[in-house]
């Protein structure tokens, strides 16, 4: 009874909490174009959309894209291989282990008229499939203790996630485990199939030898070694009762493992009746974390597929508006928190100087999400945001590089108009008005400067940057000025930028470290690299440039703490 009330109850709650998920995409409105177009004209654009599809050319697509990249995920397979195969184990073998062991009663036993879950192929399967999810969480731990570089921060949802599957697993091998070694387990069975009298004392101690000998039960009043006649006879006694229902346990090998390993203590934990608080633990850890799915960050297992499907078969200008809206909303939860837009970034070096994680894209995607939620944030978070918004530089590479296609930039290019309206601009106008004389550009006239020896404490303050101290190397040839984008776009880059790269290098050289980060040339800097790429003496000047910005934000909260 309280098996079936919490099933139900968990696929209500998993059923009402998708619905919310996918609600929020026809309601979140990302960008002005989206503020005005309803929810329910959204809708029926979607549905529109997808009938229009279904009935077209374009469903080939959708089953191309369904099988390679959906199903097959070939997508992820392009970019990393143990990347692909730690999802592709994780989420195939969890998902095949919750359809057929954890929907059981829902699904396979209406599918297979033979089924027990004691009986192969069944038992082997639910170990197999256990053992992929396993080996896909090890290849997961492996790939992230040898990863580099900044790396997707683990949040309280994450935890919860990675608990409750934790807990299902371990739970799951073990109570297999107790339930193979268990005397009173094997006393149910043989009091409901067996059909045996308590008179019958000679039939039931060879069926217990037989099941002790070949089935790892551990008896308290049956012990071994057992004569040939006895286990024969034993095995005709389970033939008759028992075979149709029961392999024997070693084709369950991880549950059969663990029973050998449990086998001293077996009668001390079937008399404190562990089998039955482990029962209670696995089934209500399987069914919260069905209900907990569509709240978790494995929620991008259903978001992600309907992204790539709606991604495939939309175009740039001719489709309805309402549903590229709809487009921008799903990209939200479609992210996968992998983190390649991270490794990408070229302002991720920020992070070193200032531990605000939503400098990292994914997770300042987080950020946005809880902001287009209309939760109530601080002050204190807003201004948070704020800085990772608009200390990136729209470089791109995050969008080029996200394994799924999500186009970040725009989504970067809307939350700041977005941080704008609620009166949140870019931080640039925000410092020289908070600080003052100490930010006012003093225009350096018609004269040349020299190089004069590099002040070394200065060069400390730029250790965030591991080569940012190369700007001593410079000898003023100004070709990364001249390969500069930034610098090409104005008819008079001076007056616009104060000081271009080069003499920006000057003044770090010079000691003016004032007129370095008074100029406005670090924060139209767009991260190119093209200066860095060109210079012949190696100089990082790119390097240089944000970590002169990082200083400056930097200085900035401490002044305003």
């Amino acid at each position: 009874m309280l098996y079936t009330i919490a099933l139900y109850t968990s696929l209500a709650i998993f059923v009402a909490g998708l619905i919310y998920r996918i609600s929020n995409w026809f309601r979140y409105s990302i960008g002005k174009d989206a503020a005005d177009i309803t929810a329910s004209t959204r809708v029926s654009a979607a549905v529109g959309g997808i009938a229009s599809t279904i009935f077209s050319a374009k469903i080939g697509i959708l089953l191309k894209v369904f099988l390679l990249d959906v199903l097959l995920q070939t997508w992820l397979l392009k970019k990393d291989f143990l990347r692909w195969l730690a999802h592709i184990c994780i989420y195939v073998g969890f998902i095949l282990l919750l359809l057929m062991h954890g929907l059981d009663k829902l699904i396979t036993s209406v599918v297979f008229d033979n089924y027990y879950s004691t009986l192969n192929p069944f038992m082997f399967l639910r170990d197999f499939f256990g053992l992929v999810v396993i080996v896909g969480v090890g290849i997961a731990i492996y790939r992230r203790l040898l990863s580099k570089g900044p790396r997707p921060q683990s949040t309280g949802v994450d935890y919860y996630a990675i608990i409750i599957l934790a807990v299902i697993m371990i739970s799951g091998v073990i109570l297999e485990g107790t339930k193979i070694v268990s005397n009173s387990r094997y006393q149910e069975m043989v009091d409901e199939y067996a059909g045996l009298d308590e008179e019958e004392t000679e039939d039931l101690m060879a069926l217990g030898a037989y099941w002790v000998q070949k089935f790892g039960v551990v008896s308290p009043d049956i012990k071994g070694p057992f004569d040939k006649n006895t286990l024969q006879q034993g095995k005709q006694l389970h033939e008759m009762s028992c075979a149709e229902c029961h392999s024997r346990p070693q084709w369950a090998f991880m549950g059969y493992g663990a029973s050998r390993v449990m086998s001293p203590m077996a009668s001390l934990l079937d008399r404190a009746n562990i089998r039955t608080l482990l029962w209670y633990i696995h089934f209500l850890a399987c069914f919260f974390g069905m209900a907990y799915l569509p709240f978790s960050k494995f929620f991008h297992i259903f978001s992600t597929p309907v992204y790539l499907l709606a991604n495939a078969v939309k175009k740039e200008g001719k489709s309805d508006p309402a549903n590229m809206a709809t487009m921008r909303a799903i990209e939200m939860d479609a992210c996968t928190h992998c983190g390649d837009c991270t490794t990408r970034c070229s302002v991720a070096v920020a992070f070193n100087e200032i531990s605000n994680p939503n400098i990292l894209p994914h997770e300042k995607l987080a950020a946005f999400r809880r902001l287009l939620s209309g939760r109530g944030l601080s002050k204190k978070t807003l201004m948070a945001i704020q800085e990772g918004s608009y200390i990136c530089t729209d470089c791109h590479r995050c969008t080029d590089v996200c394994p799924i296609g999500i186009n970040l930039e725009d989504l970067w290019l809307n939350l700041k108009a977005h941080l704008a309206e609620l009166g949140y601009t870019k931080p640039e106008a925000w410092a020289r008005e908070a600080m003052g004389a100490e930010f006012n550009l003093v225009k350096l006239k018609d004269k040349t400067l020299s190089l004069t020896p590099v002040d070394k404490g200065f060069v400390g303050e730029l250790t965030g940057s591991a080569q940012a101290s190369t700007f001593s190397v410079c000898f003023g040839c100004q070709t990364c000025t001249n390969v500069c984008p930034v610098v090409g776009n104005y008819e008079n880059p001076k007056e616009s930028l104060g000081l271009l790269p080069h003499e920006i290098m000057h003044c770090l050289a010079l000691k003016h470290k004032e007129l370095a980060l008074g100029s406005r040339m670090l924060w139209d800097c767009v991260t190119c690299y093209v200066c860095q790429e060109h210079c012949p003496q190696g100089v990082r000047v790119t390097d240089v440039l944000y970590q002169l910005k990082n200083l400056a934000l930097k200085h900035l909260k401490e002044k305003a703490a």
